[in-house]
């Protein structure tokens, strides 16, 4: 397959490029194309960098869709691959969501409805919030609960859609086969909590302990973490697994604890 990848230098558009090729796909830069898979959005879909992530999406985001839809219908793509979020299932409806969710909600939404409506075949792979090994953030946070610093963890009674880098790609890639029009989803299939989820990862860092946000530490963390984040870690979403999924797509990893394991023996082998 002839393949464009939109948003090849960002953290997913790399992973997705190196699985593309040991797939035995061609990326190609110009001519003709089969497909053309749009990550560039996906930056900020993730909770570990806090909501500082979302900065510029609301203001930008649609209008770098459009110019990839009309690079893609100008190189004669068979198919038109957008990735999306997986929390929109929880604001499927943005008025009853705070701003500045609300906001990045209605963004979110409107490049999905544009993409679906596209004068060539399009479809929309609504991702869980991404973690993996090649992600800085987690490093980040991995050296943060080695030094015993606490993190804003939101509550333990709202689990969210997750997915690792490599099944999100595996994803794209899957949507991309087919010449079809519609929406789907890729989560591994066990909603956790943002809490539970790094929580674990403390404890595979060596932290037994870690610390939560809290008490006499609220008023600091209201300084460095964005709204976005407090939001998002709150955020209600329908608790069973969300489907469709590309067609003949499973996740390789099926659980957070799998997926993060894989995270640390990739580390561990550097």
């Amino acid at each position: 397959m002839r393949l464009a990848i939109g948003g090849s230098r960002d953290e997913l558009g790399r992973v997705l490029s190196t699985q593309a090729r040991e797939a035995g796909h061609e990326l190609v830069t110009t001519g003709a194309l089969d497909a053309y898979i749009d990550v560039a959005g996906q930056a900020p879909n993730s909770l570990l960098h806090d909501g500082h992530g979302w900065k510029g999406y609301v203001d930008g985001a649609l209008g770098r869709s459009q110019r990839r839809l009309q690079e893609a219908r100008a190189r004669g793509a068979g198919i038109f691959v957008h990735a999306g979020f997986a929390f929109l299932r929880g604001v499927e409806q943005p008025e009853r969501v705070d701003e500045p969710l609300r906001s990045i909600g209605h963004t979110a939404l409107a490049i999905e409805e544009m993409v679906l409506a596209a004068p060539i075949p399009a479809c929309v792979v609504r991702l869980g919030y991404l973690y993996g090994p090649w992600m800085k953030d987690l490093r980040s946070y991995r050296t943060a609960f080695r030094l015993g610093r606490p993190y804003w963890s939101g509550p333990a009674s709202r689990p969210q859609y997750h997915l690792h880098q490599s099944d999100a790609c595996s994803a794209l890639l899957a949507a991309a086969a087919p010449r079809r029009t519609r929406a789907f989803y890729a989560t591994d299939g066990n909603p956790v909590a943002f809490r539970q989820l790094m929580d674990d990862f403390a404890r595979l860092c060596g932290n037994p302990l870690p610390l939560h946000m809290g008490g006499p530490f609220k008023l600091t963390a209201r300084l460095i973490i964005a709204p976005e984040h407090m939001q998002a870690v709150k955020l209600k979403v329908p608790q069973d697994t969300p489907g469709p999924t590309p067609p003949g797509w499973k996740p390789r990893y099926l659980d957070h604890r799998r997926g993060l394991a894989q995270v640390i023996d990739e580390w561990s082998r550097k």
